[in-house]
This record gives C-alpha cells, structure tokens and sequence, in this order.
C-alpha cells in the first residue's frame, strides 16, 4: 500500500516595482520561497529569459533536486550494502532545450558525482548503486527525461 507525503511551500513574487506587470521590462523575475520554519530562497528567472544571473533559478533549483536526492539515496544504498563512503560531490549538468515559440524543457541530465570511498572498496558494487537510486528518488522518479550517471571514486 503507498502512502502520501504532503510537501507545502510559498512562492511570492517579489518583482513588482510599482507598475505590476504593465510593461513586460517593467518587472523583475524575481520571488522567494518560503517553506515553514526554513530559511527563505531569494530567486529569479534564467539569465536568457531576463532574471538576475546572481540567483537560483527554477532550472537550478530542479537540477540540484536531482542531484541532492540521488546523493541522500546513493549513501543510504552504500552504507547497507556495507561501502563506506566518506566524501561526496556532484556537478551535475542538464541540457534544456527551447523550441521556437518560446516553450522550453529539459531533455536530459547527467550526474557527475565523485565519491570518496575506503581503500580495498568493490568499486564495481559502489558503481551499480547509481542505477538503484532511480528506483527510490522522489525527483528521478518524477521527471520525464533520461538521467545518467558518471561517477569517479578516489579510496581514502
């Protein structure tokens, strides 16, 4: 039997500068989220769609998602199967794609986690983890498009 998992947040534009949406260059693509009892994420839009470049954006926010719940699964998944990671980092890059009347989406994403594991680690077993996360994250399990993964380990 499955069971539901509510998640709430607020988004709140923060990017009227007094004219509202009058003009289209008249408005900033900015907004906070604000989740009860956590800090609030100041964001804006893209860079090419007119937002400022010094903020997450919607595409970042959803990419580093991705790249947050493989990581929380991957060391779950390692530490039952008995592999001792001791370090973590992702860089992960996802290619959007905008067709000519403006609507865009993500076609495809890849995770470049390097992993720091203990010496005499089965580097293969550590490996065949990443195709069992997808089974369990929320956000893998949520998104349409292909996601890979190209991981690096370094024993310590």
């Amino acid at each position: 039997m499955t069971k539901e998992h509510p998640y709430t947040c607020q988004i709140v534009w923060t990017g009227n500068r007094g004219e509202g949406t009058r003009r289209y260059r008249g408005y900033d693509r900015t907004w906070d989220i604000r989740t009860p009892g956590k800090p609030v994420i100041q964001c804006s839009n893209d860079p090419l769609l007119g937002g400022n470049p010094a903020l997450p954006n919607p595409e970042d926010l959803l990419l580093s998602a991705l790249s947050a719940c493989h990581m929380l699964w991957y060391l779950h998944l390692a530490s039952a199967a008995g592999i001792v990671v001791q370090a973590y980092s992702d860089d992960p890059v996802g290619i959007g794609e905008t067709a000519p009347d403006g609507a865009g989406r993500f076609v495809r994403a890849t995770l470049k986690p390097r992993i720091g594991v203990a010496a005499g680690t089965d580097l293969d077993r550590a490996d065949a983890i990443h195709h069992e996360v997808h089974r369990y994250c929320f956000i893998a399990r949520s998104v349409s498009f292909p996601i890979a993964y190209e991981a690096t380990y370094v024993e310590t």
